[in-house]
């Protein structure tokens, strides 16, 4: 039989299918066995970033039954100079995925970059093929490329620096794809609010990763309804992070671009630069240019959950910002370190948030980089001092103290947790396993708990952030016109200097 010229992957396997059962009806998982998935059933997606991030999540895709990976994407071919919280538990990963204990063994250093990526996939697919051996994932430099020649994709993961992560979203949209992304969808508000109202206009299915079912927020809404700390006043969150080196000021050694690593693509639309290796892998975070801090890293985590159970909708008014000053030594004179570059060591954001449906106008508070409440007396009559990290909610009433997703939450002092009759703890709830998530959207056509559509308030909150830190001053902000309205020269800071061919 000649095949159609344009047939894809999908077509192809759904004929071949038919062809070989037309003569009965047999079930799928007769076929293939117990949960068998029809290949012409799974979402097919392309991992975008294959560096340690990107490996670390992707055996939630590979051992995924409902997902193939047939493309892998990064600027960097292969390198072992990545960083990561350990020497070995990337390759450790890898590893017991595989169910190769020699993996990597010749590597000295932390391996990454796309040949490292498709070599994971193909040898996890090889595993269960009878000849032992696959090769049906595609490696791209860049993600542009990718989008071009993938005719039979349904969805892309972003797993990117933060700087690229609206470009990339934005141009897959745009090409019908569905897309997942790590944290943030962007780091500039305007770019953000893009992001998402592409996602709404396209009508693809989105997911943050940063959202997740968090029991705890559920047992506080209902403590603040019940009225336990009475009004709601002041939210505060904080975090030990960050946990990669900051700097005050741009490098200005120009070390050689590592063979392989194309520096052009991985600045995307920031301005022309010299390479240096203090701006890539996991310490880009530290600079406004590409990542969007402690607060865009960790916050994500612990504020998405929470303005979701909350019903936080509404984007803050204000945001007003602290952070560690610097001073250096010129000709013997001490000077301040005007650094407009970098996230400071640590920082203190207090944001200003109108009155929500189910909430009272409140203050949220975040704290980084050591950072944290003092310990409020309803503890000290405990003799307890504030966790390291944490999550505290303030009434006019009372408080309660919760981890620093909000899980754990207790009413504080304890004789008043003690002799608090109401529930203390929210049933255990069946749940998807969070990589699933999107899938389940995808497949079902359905918005995901984490879909872009909903990520908008806690997306402008956290880049306000970063706007008030480069500001030096409380910004009032309108969400409405998105600007900045009683400060005119920090509206620049919602958006970027783009180069030449990369504007969105």
């Amino acid at each position: 039989m000649k095949r159609k010229k344009n047939m894809n992957r999908r077509e192809l396997l759904g004929s071949a299918a038919v062809s070989s059962i037309a003569f009965a009806v047999v079930p799928r998982h007769v076929l293939g066995g117990r949960n068998y998935v029809a290949p012409s059933d799974k979402v097919t997606v392309a991992n975008i970033g294959c560096g340690t991030q990107g490996l670390r999540e992707m055996p939630g895709m590979l051992e995924n039954p409902d997902v193939r990976i047939v493309a892998v994407c990064d600027v960097n071919k292969f390198t072992t100079n990545y960083i990561d919280w350990s020497s070995n538990g990337i390759r450790n990963g890898i590893r017991n995925t595989l169910n190769d204990q020699a993996w990597g063994a010749g590597y000295k250093g932390i391996p990454g970059g796309r040949d490292i990526g498709r070599e994971y996939v193909e040898k996890y697919y090889a595993k269960n093929m009878p000849s032992g051996k696959y090769s049906g994932c595609n490696s791209y430099e860049d993600f542009r490329e990718l989008l071009e020649k993938e005719k039979d994709l349904d969805a892309i993961k972003i797993m990117t620096p933060d700087h690229l992560h609206a470009t990339v979203a934005v141009a897959a949209m745009k090409k019908g794809k569905h897309v997942v992304t790590h944290k943030p969808i962007a780091n500039r508000v305007s770019e953000g609010r893009l992001t998402i109202e592409t996602a709404r206009r396209k009508r693809v299915k989105t997911h943050l990763l940063a959202w997740s079912d968090r029991r705890g927020n559920k047992l506080t809404r209902k403590w603040i309804r019940e009225g336990v700390i009475g009004k709601l006043r002041e939210i505060h969150n904080w975090s030990h992070r960050p946990v990669w080196p900051q700097w005050t000021s741009n490098p200005t050694d120009t070390p050689p671009i590592p063979k392989g690593f194309n520096w052009k693509l991985w600045l995307g639309p920031v301005p022309d630069r010299s390479y240096h290796p203090n701006y890539t892998h996991n310490v880009f975070r530290g600079w406004y240019d590409f990542g969007g801090g402690s607060i865009a890293d960790m916050g994500h985590y612990s504020l998405f959950p929470l303005f979701r159970t909350l019903g936080i909708e509404t984007p803050p008014t204000s945001a007003e910002a602290y952070g560690t000053t610097t001073k250096t030594i010129v000709d013997q004179v001490s000077q301040a370190v005007n650094n407009n570059v970098a996230f400071p060591y640590s920082c203190m954001i207090r944001f200003k948030f109108p009155k929500q449906k189910e909430l009272p106008a409140f203050d949220l508070f975040w704290y980084d980089g050591g950072m944290k409440p003092f310990p409020p007396e309803e503890l000290e009559v405990d003799n307890k001092s504030i966790p390291g990290e944490g999550m505290m909610f303030v009434g006019d009433k009372g408080k309660i103290l919760a981890s620093f997703h909000g899980e754990n939450p207790q009413i504080i002092p304890e004789k008043k947790m003690r002799s608090y009759a109401g529930e203390k703890e929210v049933p255990e709830e069946e749940r998807s396993r969070r990589s699933n998530t999107w899938v389940s959207s995808i497949k079902n056509n359905e918005e995901s708990p984490g879909s872009f559509l909903f990520a908008g308030p806690v997306t402008e909150t956290i880049n306000l952030g970063a706007v008030a830190l480069r500001a030096g001053r409380k910004v009032d902000y309108d969400t409405a016109s998105m600007k900045i309205t009683n400060f005119e020269r920090a509206n620049k800071y919602l958006t970027r200097q783009y180069r030449k061919g990369w504007e969105l």
